[in-house]
């Protein structure tokens, strides 16, 4: 990761990240605190700190994003301005990550007082406080996924998703922009950000600075909307499929395909792989695009290189090998 988002990581996360990857979708406006936007999140997850502002921090969360949704700002909103101070400040001495106000509430003002004694961020949303729990743990589990880097163009191609790997200049953009041509989407160019989800598998995604651009040799940086339209491009995607470009002499018969698929593994998940030899005259296009559908019917139970071999060993029982 580049900037800020280097601060990410499986132990958790900074504010300032968290921030810059949730503000759009969760509609975050920064209240008070700027100055703790260091802070770390420590665990992947949001608490609503009710039992902590009554008084009562044995089993408190303190690590974990606070969200104070309606029954927190009306039991807030029934105390004394005094006492309300007393307990806010408590909670506050919990040197707790950050804080978001949920439904669009205003944020009292000893709160925004004690977010900049305390240099804590305290955030606004309009989200209704069951989506922004639902919103924020899911950013915060992505962020916090293991991941990787991996050199590759991501494509997809009819639902399947496609990393084009292979050696600096055998054709993996070129490949993809012809991918693209025929009415797919392109998902990163070069570089290729996989990271893990909760289910176990493979997403990828692009580098920020790249996204929807690629670099064609012989013609440079490309924006890909401007050129065939929003639908030709995807913000992440999962992985199913590694097509693999060689040189023929680095490929000998392994891409003459019929035996067990190879596989590729990245990040623990065994991803299929397919192994295809760059030469002169060969459309590489149509190759990895049937390559993609191959795989999708696959998905659905259907092998043609195991249905072939069931057959010839019925004819060869049967020695009918030749006649038909």
């Amino acid at each position: 990761m580049s900037g800020t988002a280097e601060r990410a990581t499986r132990h958790g996360v900074d504010v300032s990240v968290f921030w810059e990857t949730a503000r759009g979708l969760l509609g975050l406006e920064l209240a008070a605190g700027e100055k703790g936007l260091g802070r770390h999140i420590s665990e992947p997850t949001v608490n609503r700190p009710g039992l902590a502002l009554s008084g009562f921090f044995e089993y408190f969360a303190n690590r974990r994003i606070q969200v104070l949704g309606a029954a927190e700002y009306a039991y807030l909103g029934s105390l004394s301005e005094a006492e309300r101070e007393r307990r806010l400040r408590e909670f506050f001495e919990r040197r707790i990550p950050c804080v978001i106000v949920a439904r669009g509430k205003k944020v009292f003002p000893e709160v925004a007082r004690l977010a900049e004694e305390y240099a804590t961020p305290v955030f606004r949303t309009h989200l209704v406080t069951k989506e922004l729990i639902n919103a924020a743990t899911i950013v915060m589990e992505n962020l916090t996924a293991p991941s990787t880097r991996v050199q590759g163009t991501m494509v997809e191609i009819m639902g399947i998703g496609v990393l084009i790997e292979g050696p600096p200049g055998i054709g993996k953009s070129e490949t993809a922009l012809g991918l693209i041509k025929r009415g797919h989407a392109l998902v990163s160019d070069d570089v290729t950000e996989l990271r893990l989800d909760s289910s176990g598998a493979l997403i990828g995604s692009p580098v920020s600075i790249t996204r929807y651009h690629m670099e064609i040799r012989g013609l440079g940086i490309v924006h890909v909307p401007s050129l065939f339209g929003v639908a030709a491009v995807r913000e992440d995607k999962k992985l199913d499929l590694v097509a693999t470009l060689l040189k023929p002499e680095d490929c000998g018969d392994a891409d003459r395909g019929g035996g067990e698929r190879a596989q590729r593994t990245l990040l623990g998940v065994a991803v299929p792989q397919v192994l295809i030899s760059v030469a002169p005259g060969r459309d590489i296009v149509n190759v990895v695009e049937t390559a993609a559908l191959d795989q999708k019917l696959r998905r659905l139970g259907h092998d043609a290189a195991k249905e072939l071999d069931e057959k010839l060993v019925r004819l060869l029982s049967a020695g009918r090998v030749g006649s038909e």
